[in-house]
């Protein structure tokens, strides 16, 4: 049986979809992109490092409404505009995590929403 996580530290979702969707041992994360959970802006326009810092802390806030910690995160997927990017993305991607590190996939895309840079989603286990 699966159960909708939501929560208004991170953004609503802009279409579709449910922020995460906790169905036992597992939540899966609904890929998060560089948006304020207030406002609805995109924070860093241009600016990778801020938007992965952004991406991460709603990351964090979909994480605690889970009632997980994110040494509980098991995999992750980074997309990025730019693979150029990407020395710039790991080492804030990094600060979040501990060893042992999530599975981890990074790949870049033609676009992606609204035009960020960055969005990353993940997996919990519990």
């Amino acid at each position: 049986m699966k159960k909708e996580i939501l929560t208004k530290e991170a953004p609503a979702p802009i279409g579709p979809y449910s922020q995460a969707i906790d169905v036992g041992s597992f939540v899966f994360c609904s890929g998060q992109i560089p948006l304020d959970p207030v406002t609805g802006e995109i924070i860093g326009t241009g600016d990778v490092e801020a938007q992965t810092k952004q991406v991460m802390k709603n990351i964090a806030a979909m994480v605690k409404a889970a009632e997980a910690t994110m040494s509980q995160v098991v995999k992750t997927t980074i997309f990025l505009k730019n693979m150029a990017d990407f020395p710039k993305v790991n080492p804030i991607y990094g600060e979040s995590f501990q060893a042992p590190f999530p599975a981890r996939s990074t790949v870049e895309v033609a676009r992606l929403p609204k035009d960020v840079l960055v969005e990353i989603e993940v997996i919990i286990a519990r």
